[in-house]
């Protein structure tokens, strides 16, 4: 398998158009919400919106600073309570060892969680590995663990950064 970052699934490549990335992840969301009979607000949409403006993890405070006044006095409340109702619906995911979120692209059914995240340039991306799923729910079955969430963060390089010549 070539280490080129356009021939790897996991990181968005060169030919990624990132508008059309959001506007796919706003379209689901709609879907998803209409679906599940719940409310996405313009705020919640907006927030969403915010959280799929790159494909780095995004914490709440720089959210709250990205939304200024656009939609009056956004208040931390305001922001975690939409992450919250984000979270639920499987919209987003919260990266807990940077406390921070990023969008979900398989809100549609409930899944566990793998992030491969680049301690270099910050991109996160969300990978589903069934035999992961599996291994992880095995050991905790065979230890007598009651396993409710799992969410598996890996630290590394992207096949970008991992390829970048060392800084001096």
């Amino acid at each position: 398998m070539s280490t080129r970052r356009e021939d790897n699934r996991a990181f968005h490549g060169g030919g990624h158009e990132h508008q059309t990335c959001i506007e796919d992840a706003l379209a689901r969301a709609d879907d998803v919400c209409r679906e599940r009979g719940v409310r996405l607000t313009p705020l919640r949409r907006r927030v969403l919106e915010l959280v799929w403006g790159s494909h780095r993890a995004v914490k709440a405070y720089d959210l709250l600073a990205a939304l200024g006044d656009s939609v009056g006095a956004a208040k931390p409340p305001t922001v975690y309570r939409a992450l919250e109702f984000l979270m639920a619906q499987g919209l987003v995911h919260r990266i807990d060892s940077l406390n921070a979120f990023v969008g979900c692209p398989q809100p549609d059914h409930g899944h566990s969680a793998q992030f491969l995240i680049c301690g270099d340039c910050g991109e996160v991306s969300e990978m589903n590995a069934a035999s992961i799923d599996r291994a992880v729910a095995d050991q905790a079955a065979e230890s007598g663990f009651a396993l409710s969430r799992s969410i598996i963060e890996l630290h590394g390089e992207c096949p970008r950064c991992a390829t970048l010549p060392p800084t001096p």
